[in-house]
């Protein structure tokens, strides 16, 4: 396999991140979808959005404040999250945060950029 390489991330789902930039790395892409290596510093978070897939967020490092559907949480290494289709989220990183996302099935478009 080639050396994964780190890209900047500035939008989700086209929108801008708030607050800085990201970053990412594919990790593996099958038919049936993706997992990504994402990365934020403390302070950066994601505009609300909703897309055409499943996420499930595992919470490698840092600390994460979220709400899926309007219903809060915070999350630490070793906890999981599941962004459904269609529903509303949004995520910011409370301390550089580092965390796996699994989006199935294989999102019509790059849903983060």
């Amino acid at each position: 396999m080639d050396e994964q390489v780190w890209q900047p991330l500035v939008t989700v789902e086209g929108l801008p991140l708030q607050g800085g930039e990201g970053r990412f790395r594919l990790l593996e892409t099958a038919e049936s979808g993706l997992a990504y290596l994402i990365h934020y510093p403390a302070g950066v978070a994601s505009p609300t959005h909703a897309h055409d897939h499943d996420s499930i967020v595992y919470v490698l490092s840092g600390r994460l404040r979220g709400a899926v559907d309007g219903v809060e949480a915070e999350f630490e290494p070793g906890d999981s999250v599941l962004h459904p289709r269609g529903v509303a989220h949004h995520v910011e990183a409370l301390t550089d945060a580092m965390w796996v996302e699994f989006k199935s099935p294989l999102p019509g478009r790059p849903p983060i950029a």
